[in-house]
């Protein structure tokens, strides 16, 4: 009897300090951590995701992609990542610093991810053509409503009309969320630009003289997407065309339209992205760690707020 209950308290007592260790501690830690802001109250990071970008995090989950890709930079001392570059990008480095936990106070679950078969995420939207993101106010979150990055704008906007690489008229998208625009007036004469030019818009107009997509812009991952191998041929993404739908043409392109080549989707047809696809790429666009943080020491000495010195390697 005497040995029964010492191995009943050797169990409690196990348990006991496992969870203090390992959920009560932490929690006292960093489980109360608040978005970091200036003195001002005008540089907040993180802010919450609302709209496309939330909607696309659950299709990134419920699709299994965290598997292949995390969300989160090492630190110096445990690997290299903030040397590491981008496939696509030479010049173009992973991140600025190491992710710290106040990167995902908003993030429920934190899709860290456990395995790297595909780069790391955490930065991507940071990677977008400089031409594809949106002006905003220095130092508004990269996950928020009020992004500096091109994520953050396709993230809080609702779906827009994009822009076909050819000089077709422009024409309703058959996308239910697709913006209401005049099918005779450019993009580019709105009295608006940046209204007008949504992110969808802007980024799938981003495009390189050989008619390949910009790397990491709207277009590039749309295309990431639906044809992994178009755009590397050692890639073993699966496609996700069930994110997307061939229609046939009627009339001039739509707006939304992929640019693909080769036999798909074939003469007459276009693919559409659905409003899913829409919002994984929008959730993908919206990863953006490069804002400084007062308790890590970034690789470069960026300035609080959006800067170059925030988007160029480190030297």
């Amino acid at each position: 009897m005497k040995g029964l209950l010492r191995l009943l308290s050797g169990l409690f007592a196990t348990f006991a300090f496992s969870w203090v260790g390992l959920a009560l501690i932490p929690n006292f830690q960093i489980g109360h951590l608040n978005p970091q802001s200036d003195e001002e109250g005008t540089d907040v990071y993180p802010l919450p995701q609302s709209g496309m970008a939330e909607r696309g995090r659950r299709i990134y989950s419920a699709n299994g992609c965290f598997y292949c890709h995390s969300q989160q930079l090492r630190p110096d001392y445990a690997a290299s990542d903030l040397d590491r570059t981008r496939d696509h990008k030479k010049d173009d480095k992973w991140g600025v610093r190491r992710s710290a936990p106040r990167d995902y106070i908003f993030d429920r679950p934190v899709l860290l991810g456990k395995a790297r078969t595909g780069a790391d995420l955490a930065n991507i939207g940071k990677s977008a053509p400089a031409e594809a993101e949106s002006p905003s106010p220095p130092g508004a979150s990269p996950a928020g409503s009020a992004s500096p990055s091109p994520a953050q704008s396709a993230a809080a906007a609702s779906p827009a009309a994009s822009v076909s690489p050819a000089p077709a008229v422009a024409s309703a998208s058959p996308s239910p969320t697709a913006a209401a625009a005049s099918p005779s007036a450019p993009i580019s004469a709105a009295p608006n630009p940046q209204a007008a030019a949504s992110p969808a818009a802007t980024a799938l107009a981003a495009e390189t003289n050989s008619g390949k997509p910009t790397p990491y812009s709207v277009a590039w991952h749309h295309q990431h997407l639906y044809s992994p191998r178009s755009i590397d041929q050692d890639s073993n993404i699966p496609a996700y065309r069930f994110l997307y739908v061939k229609h046939r043409i009627s009339g001039e392109h739509s707006l939304d339209a992929l640019t693909l080549t080769g036999s798909d989707p074939g003469e007459g047809w276009e693919i559409i992205p659905t409003y899913d696809a829409k919002c994984l790429v929008a959730f993908l666009m919206s990863r953006d760690q490069s804002h400084p943080l007062k308790e890590v020491k970034s690789a470069t000495a960026a300035p609080a707020g959006p800067s170059p010195a925030a988007k160029e390697p480190a030297k």
